[in-house]
């Protein structure tokens, strides 16, 4: 597979998806953590954030273009919600209005998942699997805060050794695209080279959370909320069709 290591523009995209070099083998290539996104890269929940996310700022009397929402997906939540709230023309919301917003977002995504459960996305748990088999320690990180995500993990069966970390919204002082997630990650999994480390993740702002962080690998996955043209602009080594592909990826050989 070709390796960029900035921006690539879109024919190089269509071959980084399409035209893989890679092959599978047990032996570990340069990376002792896997880094990656919930919803939308490793969990398929049916844009119900987003719509959620939306929802609750429409009804607190904010209009939410797409171009807005769509600057915030991959980011933690609360913060979303404060940016959106203060749209231009409007004054800074205050912490009371926010939390109000905040609360209504995470009712109506819990009734979204009720009414539709989350389910892992195709091929990521064998993903996990072969991964840890071969000593690649595997974390997840996200942008919802604790209590949404037990929840996740719950109704997905993921509570316990199916991953080696999880790391939310509310372990970190700032969301993406900072690198702390990946950085209390590496912590949680006792990995200490960045360069070791692969980031993935479905929007823009894992990407650039990656690259603030300094990962050896910085790969955009094309099964949730941004796809090919705007991944492609941004910097990144890899972007694949899913995660399902990762173990291939990162036990395989691969040209660096």
């Amino acid at each position: 597979m070709r390796l960029d290591t900035d921006t690539a523009d879109t024919a190089d995209t269509a071959a980084a998806v399409t035209g893989s070099n890679t092959s599978s083998g047990t032996a570990v290539v340069g990376f002792d953590l896997v880094a990656l996104d919930m919803a939308g890269t490793t969990i398929e929940e049916h844009g119900a954030v987003y719509a959620a996310l939306r929802d609750a700022v429409e009804a607190a009397g904010v209009p939410v273009p797409t171009a807005a929402l769509e600057r915030w997906m991959g980011a933690d939540k609360r913060a979303a919600v404060t940016a959106l709230l203060a749209a231009p023309g409007r004054p800074e919301p205050s912490a009371a209005e926010v939390q109000t917003v905040y609360r209504d977002f995470r009712v109506r995504l819990a009734g979204a998942y009720r009414d539709r459960p989350p389910t892992a996305l195709p091929g990521v748990e064998a993903a996990f699997a072969r991964l840890r088999a071969a000593d690649v320690r595997v974390a997840l990180t996200t942008g919802f805060d604790r209590e949404v995500v037990d929840g996740l993990l719950a109704a997905l069966g993921w509570e316990a050794g199916v991953v080696d970390a999880v790391v939310c919204a509310d372990d970190v002082p700032t969301g993406r695209p900072a690198p702390y997630l990946i950085f209390r990650a590496m912590e949680r999994t006792g990995v200490t080279d960045v360069a070791r480390v692969l980031c993935a993740g479905d929007t823009e702002l894992d990407l650039r959370a990656g690259a603030a962080a300094g990962a050896g690998a910085i790969v955009g996955v094309l099964t949730g909320a941004h796809g090919v043209d705007l991944l492609g602009r941004t910097r990144h080594t890899h972007l694949l069709a899913s995660v399902a592909d990762l173990p291939d990826l990162v036990l395989g050989t691969v040209r660096r």
